[in-house]
């Protein structure tokens, strides 16, 4: 056994580690970070990048058959095979060299192996060959291990051998139909990656699509399923699941059918990565999700944070990085007993969790949402204004498509008078996003948007058609 002792020790090497690390070390505080499986986590490897690599296809194909004049230059549908190849070009076969030589790059150490908390500001490291190296913390240990696939307890599911989201996105070879357990970002995805595919795809959601977003979303996402030839299924739970004499799995609704399918994928929730990390050493429940400050700070002990999903604040990628540099930061300014700007929106807390989270799913049609939705802004007690326009209705979206289908919702906070909520639904709407998100984030009043001119044609004219609906 050996020991060796630096400033912070951070455990896991997904974006959200990496960016703590990095902070730490801009900080100028020695960092060292643990990684159990591929440095660049489960978003390079088996989640955000590959899932959106296998996704561009069926996009790309769908637009320019919507558009006279190029839709006659396409004859056939998308080669399974050539999607796969290129995932694997984005994951790098599952090779992370280059993210190693960027922590090398970076002055960011790197242990191989499992970590757990073992005492106070203490992580010990257990290598595939057995071998235990100590690492003790001067300062703060950071927690970054992220989220696992839900199994839900369905009698037989367990040893039909479902697929998780990693099966799904790291597949050698597309099945022959594939059964979908789930209606929320994962499953609404890969259910229009697998029907792109031009593969026999049931999806049950008991609650229905995309829960999450103004329920227009997921209404919209069912329906181009539906359309593509899937076959949605809502208002239902799946009993049991088994396999058949031929292979396939059975899956029984609680309606009395049956769903037949080559695999299914579970898509049902997520759950934090803490089971096997020593909490209880430290006083803190093991596989629980860990309760944190807006520092990233874990409550009742002052050297411990948790960023990204593991916090369960906000499970998505872009808001675990945003997370990483506040807590980076505060960890290197608490170690200097420097000055900690830890009010709303200061330089190390992560404010945006509570209000401003923006997100895009990747489905037909792409669903872009950011801060509250008409519901959320009435539970939490703000008297609202809401805006829709249908975005076939601007100029630019009839450039893009020919049949392009789409509708756009603002929520306003009347007192204030400002947005406090955005849901774009429709072609490339992904990209209008982060202009809601700077309004949100800026607060920038009503008043001030009339002078923010979109250009003409593009969708981005929608944001004068929601002015015009609110008037001066």
């Amino acid at each position: 056994m050996t020991a060796r002792e630096y400033d912070v020790i951070v455990i896991g090497a997904g974006p959200v580690g990496e960016n703590v690390a990095d902070r730490t070390v801009q900080g100028g505080l020695s960092t060292v970070i643990v990684e159990s499986e591929l440095v660049g986590g489960e978003c390079s490897y088996w989640a955000c990048i590959p899932s959106k690599a296998m996704l561009r296809p069926g996009a790309a194909l769908r637009a320019v058959r919507d558009v006279q004049g190029a839709a006659s230059a396409v004859t056939g549908e998308l080669d399974a095979a050539a999607v796969l190849a290129r995932r694997d070009t984005f994951v790098h076969d599952w090779d992370d060299t280059s993210q190693v030589e960027w922590l090398q790059g970076a002055g960011i150490d790197l242990v191989r192996g499992h970590g757990r908390l073992t005492g106070e500001r203490e992580v010990t490291v257990t290598g595939q060959d057995g071998a235990e190296t100590v690492l003790r913390a001067r300062h703060a240990v950071a927690v970054s291990t992220g989220s696992a696939a839900l199994l839900p307890d369905i009698p037989g599911l367990r040893e039909v051998q479902p697929w998780t989201s990693r099966e799904a996105t790291g597949m050698r070879e597309v099945p022959a139909s594939l059964a979908i357990l789930g209606g929320g970002v994962v499953g609404s995805e890969m259910a229009t990656l697998f029907t792109s595919l031009g593969i026999p795809v049931t999806v049950v959601a008991r609650s229905g699509l995309l829960r999450g977003v103004e329920p227009f979303a997921g209404e919209a996402v069912a329906k181009a399923l539906t359309d593509a030839g899937a076959d949605v299924r809502t208002g239902v739970e799946i009993e049991r699941a088994a396999r058949d004499a031929g292979g396939d799995i059975v899956l029984t609704l609680s309606d009395g059918a049956e769903v037949r399918a080559a695999e299914v994928l579970v898509a049902t929730g997520r759950v934090p990565r803490t089971a096997d990390l020593g909490l209880d050493s430290v006083g803190l429940t093991p596989g629980a999700w860990l309760d944190v400050d807006d520092t990233l700070r874990v409550r009742g002990v002052d050297w411990l944070y948790a960023v990204g999903d593991v916090n369960h604040r906000a499970l998505l990628t872009h808001q675990g990085k945003y997370q990483a540099r506040a807590a980076g930061d505060v960890i290197a300014a608490r170690a200097r007993d420097g000055a900690v700007d830890d009010g709303p929106w200061g330089a190390h807390v992560a404010t945006a969790d509570h209000s401003a989270v923006p997100q895009v799913v990747f489905t037909d049609p792409e669903v872009a949402a950011v801060g509250h939705t008409e519901a959320s802004a009435e539970k939490a007690g703000l008297q609202v204004r809401v805006l829709d326009y249908d975005l076939s209705w601007v100029a630019g979206a009839s450039e893009v498509a020919d049949h392009y289908r789409g509708q756009a919702r603002a929520i306003v906070d009347e007192e204030r008078r400002v947005l406090v909520g955005a849901t774009f639904v429709g072609q490339d709407v992904g990209e209008l996003l982060h202009a809601a998100t700077i309004a949100i984030v800026g607060e920038v009043p009503i008043d001030r948007l009339w002078h923010a001119v979109p250009s003409y044609p593009t969708i981005s004219e929608v944001w004068l058609r929601w002015l015009e609906a609110y008037g001066r």
